[in-house]
């Protein structure tokens, strides 16, 4: 029997409106379910159709969450920017 691993993302969604969120979870579609539920998230509910543009997956919960923090800050935001067609 092998042990299930848990995987973690960090992810950026955009708004049909042209918002961006980034996050970290772990279930990336059910996340992204609950971002276009206007009930289930406060931020999100500000924008309509979030569609995933970007995620990385990473076996622990601290590399993730270091990743978003990055990925939320002026340099993180160029990256996306140039790497991310539809960001």
């Amino acid at each position: 029997m092998n042990p299930i691993t848990k995987k973690y993302y960090t992810y950026v969604i955009k708004s049909k409106e042209g918002l961006h969120y980034t996050g970290m979870t772990e279930n990336l579609e059910n996340r992204l379910k609950q971002h276009n539920n206007r009930a289930l998230s406060f931020w999100t509910k500000r924008g309509t159709n979030w569609r995933l543009i970007y995620f990385e997956e990473f076996d622990n919960k601290t590399d993730a969450l270091i990743k978003e923090k990055w990925l939320k800050s002026g340099v993180g935001r160029e990256f996306l920017k140039k790497n991310v067609v539809d960001y």
